[in-house]
């Protein structure tokens, strides 16, 4: 089939060269320029996408990445992954609805249009939809089919890939819930169909919400539990031995990536939308727990330095990790890089050592590695994302001070102070 895939990212890409994969003819549409240009020129812009599947599907010909509407053409199917971020605490859907214009001027009778990105409940059948009428001048369920099978990306997770994740896909009508069933079944191990796109919405929320909300759940307790005395990391390894009604969560500097600093506040935003103002507290509260870890972590490093008697201005800080997950060079809402804004609004001399990112990506923060004389010289280290590449002997024994938001260091033999967050 002849495809469109309307964003090139963390969720578009791996799609698109999926698609081209199987056979289909597909058009990679992004507004970034660049990164179009590196697409073509085979150098891929996720590292779930490597540059020898990109090559293939470039010399095959089934994948054209291309900027700018003119490049639509003709499509069977569209899908639309575009971002959903929040502006002042509202959830923006400029880029759906932009995207959907884009994909509306080029939509012809009998097509398939799909929305990946992940909003709040109502938004395919009647913020999308309506665009895309409009701008075709075609009606949905009649003339043109439009479903919504969210995103379940975990970047740089090989065992739970595109193709292996099971796929939830939904429809505006019966009719279109088979169409993109269909499509994706020949892109996935498994598809599992949803009743209508709003439970579908709802779902996907849900799934960010739950991680989100247990998240805060255990970032509350550590610090109740060092507040106290008490080792909240061995407290939560007992609990997890039950194998029944837990689930193990663990405490940390922050939450990042696209889903779950967002996605909470999308279903608390429509939540207060339906019901006359009145949102959920409990998910209001989770992120405001969440969104103080960093200042945190930074209240921690404050609290060491005074007793010896100093201050934040002028201490070298030194942080271990800057992407929002291990094993990725993600940055998006990294929690590290509040944690490097905060230590140097207080005038620390901060530097970070993450060898997944491009120094160019991290403003104003210089990059380091990870040798002896850089941890020697640092008078706090923090480890904040836990790359296994990451000698954490090494840092345990070359540092002076460090705080473990992670829990790396648990158990190692250290020369440093070493305390959990």
């Amino acid at each position: 089939m002849r495809v469109v895939v309307v964003g090139q990212g963390y969720v578009g890409l791996p799609l698109a060269i999926r698609a081209a994969r199987r056979g289909h003819r597909v058009v990679g549409l992004d507004t970034d320029a660049r990164r179009v240009e590196d697409l073509k020129c085979g150098r891929s812009v996720v590292e779930d996408v490597t540059a020898a599947q990109l090559e293939f599907v470039l010399r095959e010909g089934t994948y054209q990445p291309a900027t700018g509407a003119q490049a639509v053409p003709e499509f069977d199917v569209a899908v639309i992954a575009v971002p959903t971020p929040l502006r002042d605490g509202v959830p923006d859907l400029s880029h759906v609805i932009e995207a959907g214009r884009t994909v509306g001027r080029h939509l012809r009778e009998g097509a398939l249009v799909v929305l990946e990105s992940t909003s709040y409940p109502g938004t395919t059948r009647t913020v999308l939809g309506p665009v895309l009428e409009e701008e075709s001048g075609l009606r949905m369920g009649r003339q043109f089919a439009l479903g919504f099978s969210p995103e379940r990306i975990d970047p740089g997770n090989r065992s739970w890939t595109l193709e292996t994740t099971p796929k939830l896909v939904s429809g505006i009508d019966a009719a279109s819930l088979a169409r993109t069933a269909d499509f994706y079944a020949g892109l996935v191990e498994h598809v599992v169909p949803v009743s209508r796109c709003e439970e579908a919405e709802l779902a996907k929320l849900v799934e960010n919400t739950f991680r989100a909300v247990n998240i805060a759940l255990v970032n509350e307790l550590a610090q109740v539990a060092h507040d106290t005395g008490l080792d909240v990391r061995e407290a939560l390894d007992a609990a997890a031995t039950k194998p029944f009604g837990f689930l193990p969560f663990a405490p940390g500097p922050g939450i990042g990536g696209h889903c779950l600093p967002i996605d909470p506040v999308y279903l608390s935003w429509w939540a207060a939308q339906a019901r006359n103002g009145r949102g959920s507290m409990l998910i209001d509260m989770a992120e405001r727990i969440n969104a103080a870890r960093p200042a945190h972590v930074v209240d921690r490093v404050r609290g060491h330095l005074a007793t010896q008697g100093r201050t934040l201005a002028g201490a070298r800080v030194m942080l271990l990790g800057l992407a929002y997950k291990p094993g990725s060079g993600d940055l998006r809402e990294s929690p590290a890089l509040d944690v490097a804004r905060l230590l140097r609004v207080e005038g620390a001399q901060v530097c970070a050592a993450d060898p997944f990112v491009e120094p160019a990506a991290v403003g104003g923060v210089r990059l380091v590695s990870v040798t002896d004389e850089e941890l020697a010289a640092a008078d706090v280290v923090v480890v904040v994302t836990d790359h296994d590449v990451f000698d954490y002997d090494q840092v345990a024994a070359r540092s002076a001070f460090v705080l473990d938001c992670r829990g790396r260091l648990a158990g190692r033999a250290a020369t440093a102070v070493v305390e959990q967050l």
